[in-house]
């Protein structure tokens, strides 16, 4: 089993924090253009905040193997944002966060690619979770392309969310479907 602070796509990596996180995290958290589609009130993070989210990520990874983690490029080490799993009601919830600086490269659907592939692949659980606000167009189209289904909108954060599912992959075999993971047995 591989842990998830350990997920390396192409161009990304998952660390965990380290000592200046917290500024990483603040400085693409007091971007609006970040901000617009996490806080109802377009608020951005201040040091505090950054400081508890890390504190919060740090907790479910101890607790349950899940957590956002840092997110690096590989080629030179650049911190790009956040990404990972966390516990939330209806299962597991993918996540990613990107500074605006790296928007439009390709980063978040890497990632979301990757951390879908680590999923299935190290955890029992038959699916997961993901969502994003009903006019977060770019980060929705993410989530579609891999695969991930719409199923209901809700609020969150006192915003619009769309939600989607995405299933443990079924294999055929002789006319029986089996989990991905009965498969293997």
């Amino acid at each position: 089993m591989t842990a998830l602070d350990e997920l390396e796509t192409e161009r990304l990596r998952l660390t965990l924090w380290i000592d200046g996180s917290v500024d990483e995290l603040f400085t693409m958290h007091a971007d609006p253009l970040v901000a617009r589609y996490l806080d109802a009130d377009g608020r951005v993070y201040d040091r505090a905040k950054a400081e508890e989210r890390i504190a919060g990520w740090q907790k479910e990874c101890a607790e349950a193997g899940l957590g956002k983690f840092r997110m690096i490029r590989k080629a030179d080490g650049a911190f790009i944002g956040r990404a990972g799993f966390s516990p939330f009601e209806g299962g597991p919830e993918i996540g990613y966060s990107l500074a605006s600086a790296h928007w439009g490269q390709g980063y978040a659907s890497e990632i979301a690619q990757g951390l879908n592939d680590w999923f299935f692949a190290n955890r029992p659980e038959d699916a997961f979770i993901g969502f994003a606000h009903v006019d977060n167009l770019a980060s929705r189209r993410v989530l579609e392309k891999i695969g991930m289904t719409p199923t209901h909108t809700a609020t969150v954060a006192e915003m619009p969310h769309q939600f989607y599912l995405k299933s443990r992959p079924v294999s055929q075999d002789s006319g029986r479907t089996y989990s991905s993971r009965e498969a293997v047995r």
